[in-house]
């Protein structure tokens, strides 16, 4: 808990066995208030493992995706009464001592989102990021900057904490199931006028840490685009991009209510 704000940390795994513990034993226990694993159906010890650290996990009886892996733990943590949710990745790429100044940001009332850049400085090829996703980054994040009328280093961090007025306001549940919901999630934070703040981040690219393959890239840079030219074209009134509406039916709230109707 900081500054009276009940602190949740959630991790979206798949198949995270090789490197949930090292990333576990980083985590500050001394203000985090809960740890959720979210498990999209793995096949290696991953729910196991988590379950003998005495983490908390909620389990998917399917693979659905990393993006409604991600609504599964938002909700979770809300249920459990956290003012402020920190996504992190279970694959140790990035650092989980960085929470205390990512939650802190949100705890004294300047932000209501933080990402972890890991664009910010000078760490990002030095940490191992492949050559071809650094600009690819680099480019996206300009052409999204350009059309969404914001700046930001980066909007492809896996690393980032939320307010728990953002989670609850956002029509989440409109966002895809899959690796573009990360980017849709923030458009939909900055069509809404949520204050977004960085911090750098130093990151490390090893054979056990998670990462998407050439094709699924190209799918998730295509799925950039989309997004920024929808959000773009909504502000201008052109059109009215589904995940950029008000849409009270498409929150968290609406899914924990089909939740409870197959209880």
């Amino acid at each position: 808990m900081l500054n009276g704000r009940r602190i949740a940390v959630i991790m979206p795994a798949y198949n995270a066995a090789r490197t949930l513990e090292a990333t576990y034993a980083e985590i500050p226990k001394d203000i985090v208030d809960t740890i959720i694993l979210g498990d999209d159906f793995s096949s290696d010890h991953t729910v196991q493992l988590s379950r003998q650290l005495g983490i908390e996990t909620v389990l998917h009886s399917e693979n659905r995706g990393y993006g409604a892996n991600q609504k599964t733990c938002y909700l979770s943590a809300l249920n459990r009464g956290a003012d402020i949710v920190i996504m992190l990745h279970p694959d140790y790429q990035y650092s989980p001592k960085l929470i205390r100044a990512m939650a802190s940001m949100i705890a004294e009332a300047d932000f209501d989102v933080v990402l972890a850049s890991r664009i910010l400085g000078i760490g990002a090829l030095a940490g191992g990021m492949p050559l071809y996703k650094y600009i690819s980054n680099r480019l996206l994040t300009l052409f999204q900057n350009l059309l969404c009328g914001h700046k930001l280093s980066e909007y492809h961090t896996g690393y980032r904490a939320w307010s728990r007025e953002v989670l609850e306001s956002l029509p989440l549940l409109a966002n895809s199931d899959d690796f573009i919901f990360d980017n849709q999630m923030l458009a939909q934070c900055i069509y809404r006028g949520y204050r977004v703040g960085e911090i750098s981040c130093p990151t490390k690219y090893f054979a056990e840490a998670s990462s998407i393959n050439f094709r699924r890239s190209v799918t998730y840079g295509l799925g950039v685009l989309k997004t920024s030219l929808e959000f773009r074209l909504t502000r201008l009134g052109v059109m009215s991009a589904p995940i950029l509406r008000d849409t009270p039916d498409k929150r968290l709230s609406s899914l924990q209510q089909v939740q409870a109707k197959h209880v």
